[in-house]
């Protein structure tokens, strides 16, 4: 993690793409840089100090996951995200709480590999280039008797004649300057690939999803089929580059450094916790325990070791980040034991008029800002007038008042009713390359959904 990522900071990078919520993102900022502050302290308390989860409460679509997930980003860390409605106690069908951390540990694998990979890349493509003009112009091997006439008396006048060797090398750096420079790109070659052979189900409940390292094992086993296949240079010179890659990395400094980053660095953001807690009001499951699904997730939260295909792993400094609702239960209704875990709790607040209007406007990854550019794309702009932002964000608030509350997701529901006549007509329209979107627009295509509550409620 970079020294310079102050929690100032941080909620400076996140108030990029999250609109509000100003006290979720000073905690977890803080709680980032203390991951900094653990790994720079003395090595006899380093080990003591455990990360403070974080528990946040709020209604869907206020910006939970969002948080967390640029959280990641900004430290480059391994980040997994789960629903806790998804686990069940041990015992059941379904996913037992360790596969979690077995998919963090292959997040942070693949996420080590594409650096590596991104460190090797030129010299993975100079090899595929020497491989592709290999099967261009293929060497020629020196042989005896040739370099016998080669050493052979010349007349005075005369000059050395040259060998097929170096008529063939300089040929091959012919292409091979051709190669670089991009001009034998549609040239087809023949290449031999190999077949991917079908991966081998291991079937069996969810307690048993660790055997991942037996399904390899036997997949590794089955023998390994290749085939020639007729491609351009271009499309070889990304299959070779890929091929090259693999034998460059070394597969097994890569899984040390991906389990050291899982168990320091990453990031578990465990949603829906409230789905599986004991409130009076919450009609229990049948058939599973909520109860026994918090206290097997107890250890893990805790700290425990949890044995995967890469190696074993301990969780004692994974960050975990809980979120839910709690419409129905309350934080209280958690095991205490677990609730102990989650020392810092911060409440979201709904989104308001002025929030939608923020969130249409202001993230770089705005809800306009996309569909700009994708209208870009057919060379068309198009252009949002105040007024019709104002009148998208009035509507989404109101929707969200008068039927379920799903936040900023709304947004998505009616950007998508608005523009939906634009993007469907725009490729064939030869003389109209500029849209405004007004106030009358918005309310021309809107009114009718926002003023019939069975229609709004099956299509926003």
């Amino acid at each position: 993690m970079n020294s310079d990522l102050t929690p100032a900071r941080i909620v400076d990078e996140l108030d990029k793409y999250i609109i509000g919520q100003a006290d979720a993102k000073k905690s977890v900022a803080i709680a980032l840089r203390n991951r900094w502050r653990r790994l720079n302290a003395k090595e006899e308390l380093r080990g003591e100090i455990i990360p403070n989860n974080i528990l946040m409460i709020g209604p869907t679509g206020v910006g939970k996951t969002e948080i967390a997930r640029r959280l990641a980003q900004l430290a480059d860390a391994p980040f997994v995200k789960v629903e806790a409605s998804k686990f069940t106690e041990v015992g059941y069908v379904g996913r037992d709480v360790e596969s979690m951390v077995r998919d963090l540990v292959e997040q942070s694998v693949n996420l080590v590999k594409a650096e590596r990979k991104q460190e090797i890349e030129v010299k993975a493509r100079d090899n595929a280039n020497e491989l592709i003009l290999d099967i261009l112009i293929p060497p020629i091997k020196a042989s005896k008797h040739r370099d016998a006439a080669l050493l052979a008396p010349v007349k005075e006048g005369e000059a050395q004649p040259e060998s097929d060797e170096q008529l063939n090398e300089r040929t091959r750096e012919r292409f091979r300057e051709k190669l670089r420079k991009g001009e034998l790109e549609d040239r087809k070659i023949e290449l031999e690939v190999t077949v991917p052979t079908q991966s081998v189900q291991v079937m069996g409940p969810g307690a048993m999803e660790g055997m991942d390292g037996l399904q390899d094992l036997i997949s590794g086993m089955i023998p390994k089929k290749t085939k020639r296949r007729t491609m351009t240079v271009a499309e070889a010179r990304e299959h070779l580059t890929e091929e090259e890659a693999q034998k460059l990395i070394d597969m097994e400094a890569v899984i040390r450094e991906a389990l050291d980053r899982a168990a320091n660095s990453g990031i578990i953001f465990i949603d829906e916790i409230d789905k599986i807690a004991t409130g009076a009001h919450s009609k229990a499951r049948p058939d599973v325990s909520r109860e026994g699904v918090q206290r097997d997730l107890l250890p893990i939260v805790e700290g425990s070791t949890v044995n995967t295909k890469h190696g074993a792993i301990k969780t004692d400094h994974v960050l975990f980040v809980a979120a839910g609702a709690f419409h129905v239960s309350k934080p209280s209704d958690l095991i205490p034991e677990l609730q102990g875990r989650f020392p810092i709790r911060v409440e979201l607040n709904p989104l308001t008029r002025e929030d939608f209007r923020m969130i249409l406007q202001q993230p770089r990854n705005a809800l306009t800002k996309q569909y700009q550019a994708m209208l870009d794309a057919e060379g068309v702009t198009i252009e949002f007038s105040p007024a019709a932002i104002d009148a998208i964000a009035e509507t989404a608030f109101e929707v969200n008042q008068e039927m379920e509350n799903i936040g900023a997701r709304r947004l998505h529901t009616i950007m998508s009713n608005l523009l939906n006549d634009i993007l469907f007509e725009v490729p064939d329209l030869t003389d109209v390359r500029h849209f405004v979107i007004d106030k009358a627009f918005v309310q021309s295509k809107l009114q009718r959904l926002t003023s019939s509550k069975d229609l709004s409620h099956y299509i926003l």
